[in-house]
């Protein structure tokens, strides 16, 4: 089906290799997908399971509410890094502190993607921005949120990922990762979040082929990719 992702958006490389694990699971039928505010608030429309819409930044609270009411489902988040990062800071801290049994599929863009290309809290040092002109510098814009490492802190999680998407070695990389996390809640192991690093061609202001270079040498520098934690 057609998408509405702009052109060189590797969001759709990501809703590929989540539907897949979750048919190679058998569990399609009984997944139940949370939406963020953001370029992908309209996630539930390429997944052929139930899906539900969250207010921005809230889909952990939306998705734990889901799955202590139907805890035979598997329950998953799919959120950018302005939902969960910035406006949804707390929920998804405490999500993880708390050990729910679902699984976040986090894209970092490093980018406000929807609303226009601002700084966010993901955005890498001396990054340009609609709202960071002369790039992210100084004192009080400080360095960017790495979710992983502040997750991977917290006693509650079971499993803690960052993988990229800018090449097919690492393509396959992510979709192990993504299914990995998903078997952690079908056999009842708690939180799992995969970070996916991810263009953003139109608000980064290059073409697709060009933003693929840029995440490979600028974004994975600053966020290194591998596994932060994993509770056997």
């Amino acid at each position: 089906m057609p998408q509405h992702y702009c052109p060189g958006c590797t969001h759709g490389i990501i809703h590929r290799l989540v539907a897949e694990s979750l048919e190679e699971l058998g569990v399609m039928d009984k997944s139940v997908a949370v939406a963020p505010v953001g370029c992908a608030v309209l996630a539930y429309h390429y997944f052929n399971c139930d899906g539900i819409e969250a207010a921005h930044g809230r889909a952990p609270a939306v998705a734990t509410g889901i799955k202590r009411v139907h805890p035979d489902h598997v329950v998953f988040t799919y959120q950018g890094d302005g939902d969960l990062a910035s406006i949804g800071t707390a929920e998804s801290i405490h999500v993880a502190a708390r050990n729910e049994n679902i699984t976040t599929i986090f894209v970092n863009n490093a980018i406000f993607g929807m609303t226009g290309g601002q700084m966010a809290p993901t955005t890498l040092q001396g990054q340009v921005t609609t709202t960071s002109p002369y790039g992210r510098v100084g004192l009080n814009e400080s360095e960017p949120i790495k979710v992983c490492e502040l997750l991977s802190t917290i006693e509650g999680p079971a499993y803690i990922a960052r993988v990229s998407v800018h090449d097919p070695k690492h393509i396959i990389q992510a979709k192990k990762a993504i299914k990995k996390a998903f078997e952690y809640q079908i056999n009842k192991k708690g939180y799992a979040l995969v970070e996916i690093l991810s263009t953003c061609p139109s608000n980064w202001k290059m073409s697709p082929l060009d933003s693929i270079k840029w995440l490979k040498d600028n974004m994975i520098p600053a966020f290194p990719l591998g596994v932060y934690k994993e509770v056997e």
